[in-house]
């Protein structure tokens, strides 16, 4: 029976493991808006997300220039002068700032709308006027004919449809309560299976392996996130961008695997190879004294 209850706890402590892992980065790494803005900053730099970029800005200044200058102003010479002085904005100092507010906004968008019940009825979205803006700033400052002519409307993109949010937010709440009792049910449930083990360092040897094999399969679900994300996608051009904004996001998400996985096997050598030490080891030879001798008489 003890043997029995000590695998039932140590299972249940290794499978919850990689679970409390998730939420907390969930809830304090995901949702924290500094992280957040740290980690997406460094991706103003990788090609395919300012390519991913300036074809939505471009885009979105087409759809004004057309409707403010006529279809032919959008597809004729303007356009094309549009796009490459969107590509090449991207590339400035000027964009990695706003870059960085347009990440602020969708974050707090986001977590507004995940946080707060009713506050967005429909899908999260965010407006691409100040960045358009900038762009316009920057065709002006190149001395590019009628730049100023250049409509900067309220652009709002979706970030999370309006199908979705309820979801994501039921989600977040579960995610959010999760993180503050998961770790500590995983530790109480793994000292307390080692405890009442007739054999503690097997019960050891065994939530080791557990916590590593946990591990193992929280890097395989980010993988498998990874690849279900980019084929969902509509758009098969901007994958490899979305791709970088996965990696970066689930960077630390991914350490944490690692370190379960390099845990949890350190764990279960250490207390195999002390095991088979005490086993090898052979006992001490037993000291006797003999018996003193009868004096004749």
């Amino acid at each position: 029976m003890r043997n029995a209850l000590s695998a039932a706890l140590v299972a249940l402590a290794c499978l919850l493991a990689p679970c409390g892992a998730l939420a907390a980065w969930a809830v304090f790494d995901l949702a924290d808006t500094g992280r957040y803005v740290s980690t997406t900053a460094p991706l103003a730099d990788d090609p395919a997300v300012r390519d991913a970029v300036a074809d939505v800005l471009a885009d979105a200044l087409g759809d004004g220039i057309a409707r403010k200058l006529g279809a032919e102003a959008a597809n004729g010479a303007l356009g094309p002068f549009v796009r490459e002085a969107v590509h090449s904005f991207t590339r400035t100092e000027a964009f990695r700032t706003a870059w960085e507010a347009g990440n602020l906004a969708v974050h707090d968008a986001v977590l507004r709308a995940v946080r707060e019940d009713g506050a967005v009825r429909g899908p999260v979205t965010v407006d691409l006027a100040p960045v358009a803006a900038r762009v316009r700033a920057h065709l002006a400052a190149d001395h590019m004919p009628l730049a100023h002519r250049i409509p900067v409307e309220r652009t709002e993109v979706a970030v999370v449809p309006a199908e979705e949010v309820a979801g994501l937010r039921k989600g977040y709440h579960a995610l959010d309560a999760a993180a503050s009792w998961l770790p500590l049910a995983t530790a109480v449930l793994a000292v307390t299976g080692i405890a009442v083990a007739a054999c503690r360092r097997r019960a050891l040897t065994a939530a080791g392996l557990g916590t590593a094999l946990g591990g193992a399969l929280l890097a395989l679900a980010v993988v498998l996130g990874r690849r279900l994300t980019l084929a969902d996608l509509p758009d098969r051009v901007h994958r490899p961008a979305a791709g970088a904004v996965y990696d970066a996001l689930t960077a630390t998400l991914r350490t944490a695997s690692w370190l379960l996985l390099a845990l949890g096997l350190t764990v279960a050598l250490v207390s195999w190879l002390a095991g088979h030490r005490t086993h090898r080891t052979p006992p001490a030879p037993a000291v006797t004294t003999p018996a003193p001798a009868r004096a004749r008489v």
